[in-house]
């Protein structure tokens, strides 16, 4: 659903003036030729941008009349877009590191006060991916730090938030930590993710020495049809999940139990707020700290959220029985 209304007025206003005075073909001082208002959502609110728009004035030069905008314009917002890049920046790490579907991306960048649709999410991720694609271009940099090591070892891996959306895989170099290139593919086949293997060892000034991965059927065929001879190994990292796998499964059922037995911390929640003495304020206070403990979550095989929870809610206990210790010496 689109938006029937504008966005109301900004809570800051930042004026923005081109750094380069002089026009870069002819080099004849520019004019300043208009000025323009845009404004901007940010993930800290609305921002205003005042723009001073110049250009050439001199008939002769080939960018007569050619708008010239702040170059800081672009620190702020992409051309022809209303949400900011701190924006887009947000919704690719919801995506990709914390593996959100759009609906959950949608909700969170709402709770977090940034007004957007539904829609929009789905394009903020279409730019987003566009920009690291070419941000993540050949670099000289990148180049002489490879060549100065002599080789790369790749390490290749898909990153699926939702089944049946585009994978983005992402090519990096064990060796150095540097990312050779991500992009997103409709499909993962093997002849798909052969040709995207082909083009990063075609722009490397390097040999590969190994390439390490997960060990699904067509990434494995992929490697070995673009790489004939070079080793490939699958990641240590799946070997210890899948051996982890009993334990997690009895971290996720202890898990589950602690959570039973904290499960009305609401009603007392509830309870304390109807009161407005300092005890009610400690009572919500640790109310708080056990409804963060719950949401708190762990990664397997090398963190186990129910081992952790037990942790957080001790410490509480011990923490309550300090507090109840102090209180009864003060009675007496």
């Amino acid at each position: 659903m689109s938006r029937n209304g504008s966005r109301g007025e900004p809570a800051e206003i930042v004026d923005l003036t081109p750094c380069l005075p002089i026009c870069p073909a002819c080099g004849i001082r520019m004019m300043l030729a208009y000025t323009k208002r845009r404004k901007v959502m940010t993930r800290h609110g609305l921002v205003g941008l005042h723009l001073h728009i110049h250009w050439c004035d001199h008939a002769g030069c080939e960018r007569f009349h050619i708008a010239y905008h702040p170059e800081a314009e672009g620190h702020w917002v992409l051309p022809g877009q209303e949400l900011g890049l701190d924006v887009i920046a947000r919704v690719g790490e919801l995506r990709y590191r914390e593996h959100r579907s759009c609906t959950e991306i949608h909700g969170q960048l709402q709770q977090e006060g940034t007004s957007l649709a539904l829609r929009s999410v789905q394009n903020l991720l279409a730019q987003y991916d566009l920009l690291l694609s070419l941000a993540l271009e050949t670099l000289p940099e990148r180049a002489a730090e490879l060549t100065a090591q002599g080789r790369v070892i790749l390490s290749i891996d898909g990153l699926q938030p939702d089944v049946g959306h585009e994978v983005l895989w992402v090519v990096r170099d064990v060796l150095s930590g540097a990312i050779l290139c991500a992009r997103s593919l409709l499909s993962s086949s093997r002849s798909e993710l052969q040709n995207l293997i082909e083009n990063v060892v075609a722009a490397l000034p390097v040999p590969v020495a190994a390439v390490v991965s997960d060990g699904q059927r067509s990434l494995r065929d992929a490697v070995a049809a673009a790489l004939p001879g070079v080793p490939h190994q699958l990641c240590q990292f799946h070997y210890l999940r899948e051996a982890a796998r009993p334990l997690w499964e009895a971290d996720r059922h202890a898990k589950k139990e602690l959570k039973k037995r904290v499960r009305d911390v609401r009603g007392v929640e509830r309870s304390a707020e109807r009161q407005t003495d300092t005890a009610s304020e400690v009572v919500l206070g640790y109310c708080s700290a056990v409804r963060s403990a719950l949401t708190d979550d762990a990664r397997p095989p090398l963190a186990f959220a129910g081992l952790r929870l037990a942790e957080r809610l001790e410490q509480i206990h011990d923490s309550l029985d300090r507090l109840g210790k102090k209180g009864g010496r003060r009675q007496r």
